[in-house]
């Protein structure tokens, strides 16, 4: 079963049923026993009343009376005296009867044959028990509301220390490499335990994080050398006279795909080191410029599918972001929509804040369309395709993510895909 309650309300909840349990259980245990002791005395009071009365010499000549409240009947007494047809069937002993709305302890006893009967009206013994009941009645009341204000306050003191450790944990300068360990302010308990926990485990996310940065850092610085060449090789050999056009082509392809790895190794590189004051230190270009240079290079390729291009340019607003970010996006997207469109269009609109990229490609189940900004997922149809590694979507929302930046995706209809992506204004 699961519970839907803070911890702090199940502690509360706990104290109220070991209270109502405890406080029930005496409520009742009292009731019973009080009804128990009453009936005990009644019947000793009223068997001795009955056994005065029996010491009459005869039935004309009293001197032992029933009281104001009570009845005395027995078998062929003369009158008043004659016992009842509804009381005949009693057995000797006591006994509670029930005339309409009356109700009567009775004792009956069995002398000679002759079957004796003191009834009692009872009515002060039910007010005397109304009134227990009430007094038994407020006091589980009053018991279970004291159980939930102690529960509630035995609930702050013993969840103060895991909520402060839980706020703690959430502070975001935990994981600096500079925070101060969180076990030395908790005592040797279950809360400090977890304190050791914690840190240890921030302590082993601090060394995962530095690691991957360096890793990511270093690969990329060290990839630049190896593209610079590849790209002055491309330009030496354009230069090439004796070269055909058919191998021009090719080194052409070689040179954008060279590009292409650059711009992902500057990308790459920010998102590694992610300091405020190299991203400051980027270029900073509008929205038209990068969709321009985009559309010069995705041109070709798409046309060349058989694809028809269209670009909105809209209206954007006249502000400048990091160029390596929103090149990378808004270039990833572009060739998503190259990737998983055979017929149809590719589009680009430009808004105010922010583009559109749409296509008419095979689009992406409801099912898969949470996962695709994950790494390593592929859409539909990309197995037969056998390119890419499912990490183009992935970057795009690190990259968001990172500038904040939203992205969203929407199917088109009866096709394909729609990204959007909405640029807030640049970080101060």
């Amino acid at each position: 079963m699961e519970f839907k309650q803070s911890l702090a309300q199940r502690i509360i909840i706990a104290f109220a049923l070991m209270s109502a349990l405890v406080a029930g259980a005496f409520a009742m245990g009292i009731v019973a026993t009080v009804h128990l002791v009453e009936e005990k005395l009644i019947s000793a009071g009223l068997g001795g009343d009955l056994q005065r009365l029996l010491l009459m010499d005869s039935v004309e000549d009293w001197r032992h009376r029933p009281e104001p409240d009570q009845l005395f009947y027995f078998s062929g007494g003369p009158g008043d005296f004659e016992l009842p047809k509804d009381l005949r069937h009693l057995e000797p002993g006591f006994h509670e009867v029930f005339r309409e709305s009356l109700s009567y302890h009775a004792m009956v006893e069995v002398v000679d044959g002759r079957r004796y009967v003191l009834l009692q009206d009872q009515s002060d013994f039910e007010e005397r028990e109304r009134v227990l009941f009430a007094v038994v009645l407020v006091g589980f009341v009053l018991s279970l509301a004291l159980a939930v204000f102690l529960g509630w306050v035995l609930a702050r003191k013993v969840m103060a220390p895991v909520v402060r450790l839980a706020r703690q944990v959430r502070h975001r300068d935990q994981l600096l490499g500079l925070a101060p360990p969180l076990a030395p302010d908790y005592a040797a308990d279950e809360v400090g335990e977890l304190a050791v926990a914690f840190d240890a485990t921030l302590g082993r996310l601090r060394q995962a994080l530095s690691r991957e940065q360096l890793f990511t850092s270093d690969v990329s610085h060290e990839l630049r050398t190896p593209l610079m060449v590849l790209a002055s090789s491309c330009e030496l050999l354009l230069e090439n006279p004796a070269i055909d056009q058919r191998g021009r082509n090719q080194v052409q392809r070689i040179a954008r795909a060279c590009e292409e790895m650059r711009e992902l190794v500057q990308t790459f590189l920010m998102l590694a080191r992610a300091e405020h004051s190299e991203e400051t230190m980027s270029p900073q270009v509008t929205l038209p410029q990068v969709a321009e240079d985009l559309l010069g290079i995705w041109r070709e390729p798409i046309e060349r599918k058989g694809l028809e291009l269209i670009y909105h340019s809209g209206s954007p607003l006249d502000t400048r972001y990091n160029t390596t970010f929103l090149h990378a996006v808004m270039g990833n997207l572009l060739r998503n929509a190259l990737h998983y469109t055979e017929h149809g269009f590719i589009r680009l609109t430009l808004e105010p804040s922010g583009f559109v990229v749409e296509d008419s490609g095979v689009g992406i189940p409801e099912e898969k369309r949470e996962a695709m900004f994950e790494p390593f997922v592929r859409g539909t149809g990309s197995e037969k395709r056998g390119e890419g590694l499912g990490l183009g979507l992935s970057l795009v929302q690190r990259i968001c993510e990172n500038q904040g930046w939203s992205v969203s995706l929407s199917t088109m209809e009866p096709s394909g895909c729609c990204f959007r992506v909405e640029l807030n204004p640049p970080k101060p």
